[in-house]
């Protein structure tokens, strides 16, 4: 079935009273310009402010603005990929409500997915922080890099333009912590890049803090690495090496003298941690492949859903996946 929308706009709500409509009027803007026809929903993660009220009056005004409303927070991964999952046009473009992801980009995405690229993406060029939180950002992407499956675009948020087959071969996944940005790159389609300098904040305060920005880094990681499971067997053969060092400085010392008996508890104590390493290792490779067997949760329940056509336009795998309310 072939979806009369051609461009669709997600973008993801949380108390975002200050920056819906502006961004809503900023992107209805550029693609009046650039599409054909277009679609912009916004999915609400349980907003407290006047986010809903603000987006029911927008849906009351414009027949092409959608809403979903979450019935509660459903995190920074499950909640915008499953809006994106909800899109009916031929390109789906994903972007933030507070205009940290600038909608000028929006005409230059749609001209390049009209010649044929299946993901384009807006990578944000360095950004001015302190020198700890720097130190922190290329230490998490070494880690990454070391550790993940496939490449990790620096720079790359998700926001950005990925075709309806894109979209559709992703559903098919059912990741239930999906690492969006990571999921595109592992796709193998081809992905080109627009860099761009992310403006400031338009209004409102973010939604991030330290332990949200660690709970999603550490979430990504483990959704997008196998390697990383397998890390204590590693650590298992370095202190299998470690207890042959340890052995050997042994017979060294009762040769020539020196602490042996400490040497040979060493060597115990090291092959005590290289056998519990080696089980924690094997343990980790039978949670993958549970995991793998049991991909079947629901990104999301919708309390509701606002000026969607009736009947939606649906492919079978948002059926299957949809966990829509009354």
């Amino acid at each position: 079935m072939t979806s009369p929308v051609e461009i669709s706009v997600v973008i993801p709500c949380l108390n975002e009273e200050a920056n819906a409509r502006a961004i809503y009027e900023a992107v209805k803007t550029e693609l009046e310009q650039a599409a054909q026809s277009f679609e912009i929903i916004f999915i609400d993660n349980a907003s407290t402010d006047r986010t809903v009220e603000i987006l029911r009056g927008l849906c009351a005004s414009d027949s092409r603005v959608r809403v979903i409303l979450n019935n509660r927070n459903y995190g920074q991964m499950r909640s915008p990929t499953y809006g994106i999952y909800q899109a009916t046009g031929r390109a789906v473009i994903a972007m933030c409500a507070d205009f940290q992801d600038s909608p000028n980009l929006i005409p230059a995405f749609i001209a390049r997915w009209r010649l044929g690229t299946k993901i384009v993406l807006g990578v944000r060029q360095s950004e001015k922080s302190s020198f700890l939180l720097g130190m922190a950002r290329r230490v998490a992407y070494a880690f990454v890099h070391r550790f993940a499956d496939y490449p990790v675009i620096e720079g790359a948020t998700g926001f950005g333009l990925y075709d309806r087959v894109v979209v559709d071969t992703l559903a098919k996944w059912n990741e239930p912590e999906p690492f969006f940005r990571g999921m595109l790159v592992e796709s193998g389609f081809a992905v080109e890049t627009i860099p761009y300098v992310r403006p400031p904040r338009a209004g409102g305060t973010s939604k991030n803090n330290a332990a949200t920005i660690l709970d999603f880094a550490v979430s990504g990681l483990a959704g997008s690495s196998k390697g990383l499971l397998r890390l204590p067997i590693h650590l298992a053969l370095l202190g299998v090496l470690a207890t042959l060092a340890f052995a050997g400085s042994f017979l060294v010392a009762l040769v020539i003298g020196g602490p042996a008996w400490e040497l040979l508890l060493a060597a115990f104590i090291s092959f005590l941690f290289a056998i519990l390493l080696a089980f924690l290792g094997l343990l980790g490779e039978q949670v993958r492949i549970i995991s793998e067997r049991t991909r079947n949760v629901p990104l999301v329940i919708e309390r509701e859903r606002i000026n969607f056509p009736a009947p939606s336009y649906q492919t079978s795998v948002d059926a299957e996946h949809a966990g829509v309310g009354p």
